[in-house]
């Protein structure tokens, strides 16, 4: 027998962006339904995305840290040659998956938002039937958020299945494969592929375009690009991949000429898409922007009170812009006066070094003359050089306006830049100028001085350079 309710709001998908509009509505008192029917609570970013795939890098860091002691010492420290039983890795990986779990349900708990496990499928805008383990249930509702998220993009000659494996899989190896080949030269393939490098992998890289991380500048990929060249990361560039058999890769390199990589694993990770399929999506009426669906800067679709957030409506598709647009669509439906107009999104590769943008690039203000860019090496910095992160290239560039100085955009390459993504976004969004933050007295040691000392010197009057 079919089970029947009808709620003030039904979300569809337990995602960054879905969870967060949860919790969200249960705060502001709206009775509120979420359907968990894909990975799992916290959506791909959580269970096999961002917070696993950050776990294993840390993980292949130390790694790579007690080889290089063993390796004939480093800093004075000297060690026994290290060994790895991934295995183990990844249950601690996956403990703090269980953990994050555990902690996203009690917080929806104590929104009181009702959690239903299932694949939901729309029959109209306001109605869809779950499957469940108990049954089918029917949810009718007054708002629909739709947060399905994403899923990483097949090739028809490299389907997924057996050694073809998605970063998902990439996240759960047994065992480090001898040799692995990574299909894609954006921030996910390079992300894992430094880190099964670091791990002892033998790792290829095949990427269509000319060089890798196309979407940043040349000057940002440069130092991961020196690193991959460093450790014996084979670079492909401006090459196709073809099928895989018998444990090759066959490859067509940029002359044309056939190419094959003998490998354990090759790894897809040729981008995500929209999870638009198998949900009912074509029955509820809403408009399409190409793959995405079509939102306004309140993050309406085209159906009264039928609203959409996340990667199921357009790039960036990063975790904490669905986050942030689920929190202000509960609120709008609470009556709330909200638009979805942020000054920047800003992003990070987790690479070797990792990489920083926020705002415009340097691409951006190509050939036009009103503006300033500034940038400051680490390797003028003390705290960089102390935590041996000065030599690799990294730096912080700041591009602002020459009449006003404000500040148009930040990047920075090094490592542990992250940790200043959430600085850059800050003064980007308050409409800080130059001399906002060089009038900041920034903490000595550390490597936002870089910031610092970025602006100083678009203002003429760097300390340290």
């Amino acid at each position: 027998m079919t089970q029947t309710l009808k709620t003030k709001v039904l979300i569809i998908g337990a995602g960054t962006g879905g969870y967060v509009a949860g919790i969200r509505c249960g705060q502001l008192g709206l009775d509120t339904v979420l359907v968990d029917g894909g990975d799992g609570l916290g959506g791909t970013c959580l269970n096999v995305g961002c917070i696993p795939s950050k776990a294993i890098i840390h993980a292949a860091g130390k790694f790579e840290t007690v080889a290089r002691a063993a390796g004939g010492g480093t800093l004075g420290i000297t060690a026994a040659a290290p060994a790895i039983d991934l295995k183990q890795t990844v249950e601690w990986k996956d403990g703090i998956v269980r953990k994050l779990n555990g902690g996203v349900a009690a917080l929806l708990k104590k929104a009181r938002v009702k959690v239903i496990k299932g694949w939901a499928n729309f029959e109209d805008a306001k109605t869809c039937v779950v499957k469940t383990d108990d049954g089918e249930v029917r949810i009718t509702a007054e708002h629909v958020i739709l947060a399905t998220g994403s899923e990483p993009v097949e090739l028809p000659f490299l389907p997924f299945g057996g050694d073809v494996i998605s970063s998902t899989e990439a996240l759960s190896l047994s065992e480090v494969p001898k040799k692995l080949v990574v299909v894609g030269g954006g921030y996910i393939g390079l992300e894992l592929g430094i880190a099964y490098r670091k791990l002892g992998a033998e790792v290829a890289i095949v990427e269509m375009a000319e060089r890798i991380l196309p979407l940043y500048d040349k000057a940002l990929t440069d130092p991961v690009a020196k690193w991959l060249e460093k450790h014996g990361v084979e670079l492909h560039l401006g090459a196709r991949a073809g099928g895989f058999g018998g444990g090759r890769l066959n490859v067509t390199t940029m002359d044309g000429e056939p190419l094959q990589l003998e490998a354990d694993k090759v790894l897809v990770t040729v981008g995500r898409r929209p999870r638009t399929q198998g949900w009912g999506l074509e029955n509820m009426g809403v408009a399409m922007a190409g793959p995405f669906v079509k939102i306004d800067q309140r993050c309406a679709t085209s159906m009264k009170n039928v609203w959409a957030v996340g990667d199921l409506t357009g790039e960036p598709m990063l975790a904490h812009k669905g986050s942030a647009q689920g929190e202000m669509v509960a609120e709008i439906i609470a009556g709330h006066d909200r638009v979805f107009d942020p000054v920047t999104i800003a992003a990070v590769c987790f690479t070797e070094p990792e990489i920083v943008s926020a705002g415009l690039g340097p691409n951006d203000v190509e050939g036009r003359d009103d503006v300033i860019q500034s940038v400051f090496p680490f390797a003028a910095i003390g705290r960089a050089l102390a935590i041996e992160a000065g030599e690799d290239g990294g730096f912080v560039r700041v591009i602002a306006s020459k009449a006003d100085h404000r500040i148009l955009g930040l990047q920075a390459v090094g490592q542990h830049v992250s940790e200043l993504s959430n600085s850059f976004a800050q003064m980007l969004e308050m409409g800080a100028v130059l001399e906002d933050v060089a009038g900041t007295i920034h903490v000595h040691p550390t490597l936002g001085e870089a910031f610092h000392e970025a602006s100083l010197r678009a203002l003429g009057h760097a300390i340290h350079i």
